[in-house]
């Protein structure tokens, strides 16, 4: 079932990091425009955000399997529609939103139950390098897409790269559906109807009732904000002062080789508090902003760029792991959905006002106080973490 889990996990993920180039190559084939762009990425982001919330809860109802089969079934329905679309001409750009706003809906719904599936799947001592398997695969995935996308909408057209992410979702659906895994005792029975609301409730009063879990995330999500900034001005500052676009390329391929680097290495790090040394590598992100302030030569700014992407590469499985060891398996799909709430929200953010920011503060204090502000959210975080517990002990 491990294997039938990360494969299905990887098959998503290429198909969901095709489908931003191949709706960015649609729409400015078809009108050109950067704000209809705009818009149309936007139709898919916002109804993700509004779902979020209600996505956790049933998360939690439901067996995740059939949470992520339905999902994905959605998604790759959607995804089929916009490549018959395109491939009769018709380049609405009404429908091209209707249906990312489906794909986003989708989105909302089989994310929080992903982190139940592994919880289900993978024994507790095998969660981490399960993790740090499925995080291979999706940043993998988030370099190889863009080209593989770019590839099949040069030689066919942009409706067959979407016919293609339609195809990698309906497997991936039949892949995760399939999973066979034990009853949660929490949940049998099932729930009444009723009990939605005070589901919803019940759910952030375990966020609210972990500070170090909320601190956390809102660490995580300056994270995520900083990173806005940095994809922003990055490119701007590349092109005129660090000698133009390979420059920023170096930059880019060097956070990938530190981000797939990272996630190799986390199962094998001797790591006693996992939950410290998540916030120390959202830190790390202070170094790209304070090189790029500078700024540091380009090869400078890469070397800065390959650590905070290792530290990504190092967080992500070991901070699915922890909290799906320190949240009760009951509540995880609400308390995830909040995680993810945050994190959605705050990178368009920073990508929306990093220029307009700039404008007024100028590119180098903006940067060096997004350092600041990135390094100081997270490490304070650290007095609010309970006491180290091994990933993979049994719960006291």
């Amino acid at each position: 079932m491990m294997t039938r889990l990360l494969l299905g996990r990887s098959l998503s993920a290429l198909a969901t990091a095709l489908i931003p180039t191949t709706l960015t190559l649609a729409v400015l084939g078809a009108t050109g425009s950067a704000e209809t762009l705009g818009l149309v990425l936007a139709c898919e982001l916002l109804p993700l955000l509004l779902c979020l919330p209600v996505a956790g809860v049933l998360a939690d109802r439901w067996p995740p399997q059939r949470v992520v089969l339905v999902a994905d079934l959605v998604r790759c329905s959607a995804q089929a529609a916009i490549g018959v679309e395109l491939l009769a001409g018709v380049d609405r750009m009404l429908d091209l939103g209707v249906l990312s706003a489906v794909t986003g809906v989708a989105i909302a719904f089989g994310m929080p139950a992903v982190p139940r599936l592994v919880v289900a799947v993978a024994p507790r001592e095998q969660r981490l390098r399960m993790n740090a398997r499925i995080g291979v695969a999706t940043s993998l995935s988030s370099v190889l897409a863009p080209a593989l996308a770019g590839g099949v909408v040069l030689l066919a057209g942009p409706g067959w790269a979407a016919l293609l992410t339609a195809v990698l979702f309906a497997c991936s659906a039949v892949t995760l559906g399939g999973i066979r895994t034990a009853a949660n005792p929490e949940r049998a029975g099932g729930q009444p109807r009723g009990a939605f609301g005070k589901e919803l409730a019940a759910g952030w009063r375990e966020v609210k009732g972990r500070p170090w879990f909320v601190a956390s995330v809102l660490g995580h999500g300056v994270w995520h904000f900083t990173a806005g900034l940095f994809l922003t001005l990055g490119p701007l500052i590349a092109l005129t002062r660090l000698g133009g676009e390979a420059s920023w390329v170096l930059i880019v391929q060097s956070g990938t080789v530190g981000l797939v680097l990272g996630v190799f290495a986390a199962p094998r790090l001797p790591v006693r508090r996992p939950l410290v040394a998540v916030q120390v590598a959202a830190a790390l992100y202070l170094l790209p902003l304070a090189a790029l302030a500078v700024p540091l030569p380009a090869w400078g700014i890469a070397a800065a760029y390959a650590v905070a992407m290792f530290g990504l590469g190092v967080l992500s499985p070991l901070w699915e792991t922890a909290v799906a060891e320190e949240i009760p398996e009951a509540a995880l799909g609400r308390v995830r959905s909040f995680d993810g709430l945050i994190s959605f929200a705050s990178r368009p953010f920073g990508l929306m006002v990093a220029a307009p920011l700039a404008g007024v503060t100028g590119t180098t204090g903006l940067l060096l106080a997004g350092a600041v502000l990135v390094a100081a959210a997270n490490l304070a975080a650290i007095v609010r973490i309970p006491a180290a517990r091994p990933l993979g002990a049994p719960r006291r």
